[in-house]
């Protein structure tokens, strides 16, 4: 008898200091435009409300499963066929204030098929340091 298949995906998750106001930093994390500007080489929307993610002339394709604007986005990954999927990669932007020192955190969440976590670390580091420098923080 055959096994199923087990899923490599892992969860990631990290918090990040940015120097900048949760008003500056949610467009960054919540518009095609934004995230074009930090996170990936381009993203477009589609006429059905999706994203195309694009890195290295790849087309990836997302739609935002959860809002909570000024606040958080969660986006899901489709297959190519722009279809949900069982078990879908996704990633949670969430920003969160620390009322005692001020500070402004951008807790990132990627469920995928990472295997190695340090390369997944280095990619985010590299990534929110291109945010950093976006926002000026």
């Amino acid at each position: 008898m055959a096994m199923p298949a087990t899923s490599a995906k892992r969860r990631f998750e990290m918090e990040y200091s940015i120097n900048a106001s949760p008003k500056i930093l949610f467009p960054y994390i919540a518009s095609a435009s934004g995230l074009s500007q930090w996170f990936c080489d381009d993203v477009r929307l589609d006429p059905d409300h999706r994203l195309n993610m694009v890195w290295d002339k790849q087309s990836h394709f997302a739609e935002i499963a959860a809002q909570r604007p000024g606040r958080s986005i969660r986006y899901v990954f489709l297959d190519e066929k722009k279809c949900s999927l069982p078990d879908a990669n996704y990633l949670d932007f969430t920003l969160e204030s620390s009322l005692i020192t001020d500070e402004v955190f951008l807790r990132v969440t990627d469920y995928s098929d990472h295997l190695d976590a340090e390369e997944q670390q280095e990619l985010w580091e590299g990534l929110v340091g291109k945010l950093r420098e976006q926002v000026g923080g």
